[in-house]
């Protein structure tokens, strides 16, 4: 795992500062998931079967990042990241949301981004890909957005004025922006300072 974080222009995620919950009704799902995060160094996982069962232990554990599956019996996780939007205290409603599902057609994934997921992961999970959508809700996390019937991650993946495409928000002018900050500010200077560091030319070394 120590190879995913390798690289001079790669960031280290500290892991073990970060509390995470797994939701998922498959066993065997959870226990690849919480190994894939301790390969990265957490070491503060919670798990629940199902999402009922996951607003439980959210309320018990305040984890930092709920990693969830799509599809789970009594309630799932399109219902759990409902009713986290749906929270009235900012320490939940703002939770990075990653979801899991092993379906990954167009409208499943505009459904989960509708819902208030932060980031859509295909299964099987691969650890690249995971930790990449780790090091973006950690480092880099997208403004939320409060209309009249959608509070979430900004769905947009860019902020291009002059956009116009299927992806533009529509009624923006009446839309509240929420600027969220990183979960580490510690990593975000670290992150600036890193791409500087890339940017300044190295010396020429003597033949």
């Amino acid at each position: 795992m120590a190879g995913l974080a390798s690289g001079p222009r790669m960031i280290r995620i500290d892991f073990h500062r970060l509390k995470f919950l797994v939701i998922d009704d498959n066993a065997h799902m959870r226990r690849i998931v919480r190994q894939l995060l301790h390969g990265f160094g957490s070491r503060e996982i919670a798990e629940a079967e199902d999402g009922a069962n996951g607003l439980e232990v959210f309320a018990a554990q305040k984890p930092d990042i709920v990693i969830t599956d799509w599809a789970m019996p009594v309630y799932d996780g399109i219902e759990f990241t409902k009713a986290i939007r749906k929270s009235e205290s900012p320490v939940t409603r703002f939770v990075p949301i990653i979801m899991l599902s092993g379906h990954t057609e167009r409208q499943r994934v505009t459904e989960a981004r509708d819902a208030g997921v932060t980031e859509f992961l295909a299964k099987p999970v691969a650890a690249k890909s995971l930790y990449e959508r780790l090091l973006s809700v950690v480092l880099a996390p997208r403004s939320f957005i409060r209309s009249k019937d959608y509070f979430g991650p900004d769905r947009r993946r860019s902020q291009d004025a002059k956009y116009s495409g299927p992806e533009r928000r529509k009624g923006s002018a009446g839309a509240e922006v929420i600027e969220i900050a990183p979960i580490d500010n510690r990593l975000q200077v670290r992150k600036v300072a890193a791409e500087q560091n890339a940017q300044v030319p190295q010396p020429e070394t003597a033949a």
